[in-house]
This record gives C-alpha cells, sequence and structure tokens, in this order.
C-alpha cells in the first residue's frame, strides 16, 4: 500500500490553519494579461457593442486615458475620458493594426486604501501592422495605472509616456524586393508616428473637441433634444451660474464687551465685580448702553480725605451713578455715596 509524501506546506481545508490562496484580483499585471487575451479574440465583425463591453470589464465608470509623447512640433498630451475610451482603441485596429499587447518588465505596485497603482518604467506596446506592409513595431515607455481595490479590479487611470519606438520590417521582405529602389524606398519609410498610426493621431486630435462637448451628448441622449436647444440649455445654465452664484452663509458675529483697566484701588475693582453680579440679576436701563456712554458717563469717585479740599476749592465731583450706588460701593471704605449729597469727614 502506497502513500503519498507528506508535503509540510500542504493544510487541509479541514483543519485549522487552512488559509484560502490569495485570490487573482489582486494581483493587477494578470488583469493586463487578460486585457491582452480579450484584444486578441476581435474580430473584423467587432461593432461598437463590444468595444463598450470591452472597456466596460476593465474600466472603471469616471476611469480616464492620458497619452503622453513628443511630435516634430512639440511635446503633446492628450486625455479622454470613460466615454470616448471604446473608439480609442478601434482606432488603433482602424488604422492596419491586426494584434496589439502590452507588455509590463519589472513593475511596482503599491496599495492604498480603495486602490492599487501600478507603476512600470518599462512597458512595451507591441502592435502588429498587415497594411499598408507587414510590420512590427514595438513602442516603449512608461506606464502608471491605478485599479479600485474591489473584486472587479478595474483600471481608474491609465497613463502611458511614450518614449521611444521601432519599426521592425522582416528580412524576407527585404530580399524580395532588394533589386527595386521604389519599394525599398517605400519600406525605409516610417508608418507610424512614435507607434501611434494616423487614426489614433486625429481621433485625438478630435477629443480635444469632443471631450467638452460630452454634456450636450448627454442632455441630447436623456431628454432626446435637438442640438441646438441643448446648446442654448447648456449654455443658459452656465450663464446662471455666472450671473447668480450661491451666497455664502453668513455666521453671526458676536460682540465683545471690552473691560476698562480701572485706575482705583483694589478694593473698588472689587466692588465693581458686586455691581456686574448684581446688574447680571437685575438688568437696568445703564446695561443696555454702549461702550463709549459707559466710559464717559463712568463717576469718579473721590475720596473722604480730597472731598474736603475740593469743597474748599470750589470743585465739584461728579454725581455716582444710581446704579453703582445701589450696589453696595457705600460700603467701600474711603468713600461714601449718599444719593448725590457731599459730607465730610465732620457729618457736614
Amino acid at each position: 500500500m502506497s502513500s503519498t509524501p507528506h508535503d509540510p506546506f500542504y493544510s487541509s481545508p479541514f483543519g485549522p490553519f487552512y488559509r484560502r490562496h490569495t485570490p487573482y484580483m489582486v494581483q493587477p499585471e494578470y488583469r493586463i494579461y487578460e486585457m491582452n487575451k480579450r484584444l486578441q479574440s476581435r474580430t473584423e465583425d467587432s461593432d461598437n457593442l463590444w468595444w463598450d463591453a470591452f472597456a466596460t470589464e476593465f474600466f472603471e465608470d469616471d476611469a480616464t486615458l492620458t497619452l503622453s509623447f513628443c511630435l516634430e512640433d512639440g511635446p503633446k498630451r492628450y486625455t479622454i475620458g470613460r466615454t470616448l475610451i471604446p473608439r480609442y482603441f478601434s482606432t488603433v485596429f482602424e488604422g492596419g493594426v491586426t494584434d496589439l499587447y502590452y507588455i509590463l518588465k519589472h513593475s511596482k505596485e503599491s496599495y492604498h486604501n480603495s486602490s492599487i497603482t501600478v507603476d512600470c518604467d518599462q512597458c512595451a506596446m507591441v502592435t502588429q501592422h498587415g497594411k499598408p506592409m507587414f510590420t512590427k513595431v514595438c513602442t516603449e515607455g512608461r506606464l502608471i495605472l491605478e485599479f479600485t481595490f474591489d473584486d472587479l479590479m478595474r483600471i481608474k487611470t491609465w497613463h502611458f509616456t511614450i518614449r521611444q519606438y521601432r519599426e521592425l520590417v522582416p528580412r524576407s521582405i527585404l530580399a524580395m524586393h532588394a533589386q527595386d529602389p521604389q519599394v525599398l524606398d517605400q519600406l525605409s519609410k516610417n508608418i507610424t508616428r512614435m507607434g501611434l498610426t494616423n487614426f489614433t493621431l486625429n481621433y485625438l486630435r478630435l477629443c480635444v473637441i469632443l471631450e467638452p462637448m460630452q454634456e450636450l451628448m448627454s442632455r441630447h441622449k436623456t431628454y432626446n433634444l435637438s442640438p441646438r436647444d441643448c446648446l442654448k440649455t447648456c449654455l443658459f445654465q452656465k450663464w446662471q451660474r455666472m450671473v447668480a452664484p450661491p451666497e455664502p452663509t453668513r455666521q453671526p458675529t458676536t460682540k465683545r464687551r471690552k473691560r476698562k483697566n480701572s485706575t482705583s484701588s483694589t478694593s473698588n475693582s472689587s466692588a465693581g465685580n458686586n455691581a456686574n453680579s448684581t446688574g447680571s440679576k437685575k438688568k437696568t436701563p445703564a446695561a443696555n448702553l454702549s461702550l463709549s456712554s459707559q466710559v464717559t458717563h463712568q463717576p469718579h469717585m473721590v475720596p473722604f480725605e480730597q472731598r474736603g479740599r475740593s469743597r474748599a476749592l470750589g470743585m465739584r465731583p461728579s454725581p455716582p451713578s444710581p446704579c453703582l450706588s445701589s450696589s453696595g460701593l457705600h460700603d467701600a471704605p474711603g468713600y461714601r455715596c449718599d444719593g448725590g449729597r457731599r459730607a465730610n469727614s465732620d457729618g457736614r
């Protein structure tokens, strides 16, 4: 009776240490492999519905695709939205391409809370051209992908920066036309610009105009309006937003009363605190005065020693305020308020 050798790394599904293998959804490169297989399964009869299903499977609803490269007239950068991505891939094949796939080498993955970022500095987009002649084009650059961290793992952002490209012509074709200088001159010319066909470049230029018109097209599809009516409605709504912007919410302003520094003694400050506590219990008309009126009509308290001197000099101190005299200031030492009457220390 033969028994299978025991594997120390094998864990029975019924054991306590069984752990499921990591699903393919956390491997972003496998999604690129699946996308390559789907592109290879394309046929000549593939219509717009097929391309929409392709974009829905591999791209999020708010996905963006960006291409950056440098042409003879300067650097270019094109960004298209989710609704224009299916048409972009279809234009690649309309330009004479029969096969398209991507190769990622030494890519780096970084995991975030809700997304996975793949940064591949050595990415190659390989296209096989059947017309105008049989040519293989290798477009090299940097590809940065952002996937959503869920079961579908679809692409949210696609950014491909093209650095260089190479067009490879089979040696057998050169040997067949070695004696024909016109064919050799035609074979020596490039059939792409930075690895992209003229169909794709023209579509990217057209996307610069189509991207701002997405609102018009979506309104036409939703409300079944004419293009002129859609344009009028969009312009009117935009004019309303510009003319009547939303009013900002006003925050209630709280006025803070400043406390004036007293020049009198410490007993006067304690007496003032008692006056404030009494005034908080029962409000008087003086409490509604502004800060300037309080400062102007604040009584000037004169001690007993100075009152006799001021009477001899003919000076009349200002009468104390009723609110202050009723708050208990006559109990303070050295001061006396008798309803506006003056009295010396001898009682006169």
